[in-house]
């Protein structure tokens, strides 16, 4: 019983605290879109937009949260793997750089966070990777090759194919249908034709 009670506040606290890091990112995007609605509507758009898939990803990790994981990691394992990885995801992440944050070994530490999380590892980071890359679009009018190398892919064609495996569309073509921004240059014609 007692090891009960000295744990729920190191989760408590841990909800909390990911809360407060949610609540500011959308405060922040929600002033952005009203001081810029007048000045720049594509701006208040693109952190309307972003905002609106930060919570929808929030709302889907605490429902997933609610579901038992008996046997995964403990919760302060999975928020300190979590931003690890998201403070990383411009560079490559091994699975013993994760298990040594977590402190456990690499075959334990990928069988318990696919456990955890329901998802290995390396799909866990891919997919932060295309969320990342997704409010970069968003947010931003960088190139997709920049795009690309600053979170973490080793070039544009290694972003389009994952990211064609998962939207089902070219980045190009996703920017577009969201009348984001995007690069001036004819790199997102040759996006097009990336197989």
């Amino acid at each position: 019983m007692a090891a009960l009670q000295t744990t729920a506040p190191e989760s408590s606290f841990a909800a909390d605290r990911q809360f407060n890091l949610v609540a500011n990112s959308l405060a922040k995007l929600l002033e952005t879109a009203r001081r810029e609605l007048e000045r720049d509507r594509e701006v208040a758009r693109a952190s309307l937009v972003t905002a609106s898939h930060i919570l929808q990803a929030e709302i889907e990790r605490c429902s997933g949260a609610s579901v038992c994981t008996r046997g995964g990691l403990a919760a302060w394992q999975i928020l300190r793997v979590r931003a690890y990885i998201d403070g990383n995801l411009h560079r490559t992440i091994h699975i013993r750089d994760l298990s040594v944050v977590a402190r456990r070994s690499p075959a334990h530490f990928s069988r318990k966070f696919k456990l955890a999380v329901g998802e290995s590892p390396h799909a866990y980071v891919v997919r932060r990777r295309l969320e990342r890359s997704c409010h970069l679009m968003m947010t931003s009018a960088a190139s997709l090759s920049e795009i690309a190398l600053s979170v973490g892919f080793s070039d544009q064609a290694h972003l389009c194919r994952l990211f064609r495996q998962a939207f089902g569309q070219s980045p190009a073509n996703w920017r577009r249908e969201r009348g984001i921004p995007g690069e001036l240059t004819s790199r997102t014609d040759m996006d097009e034709n990336i197989p």
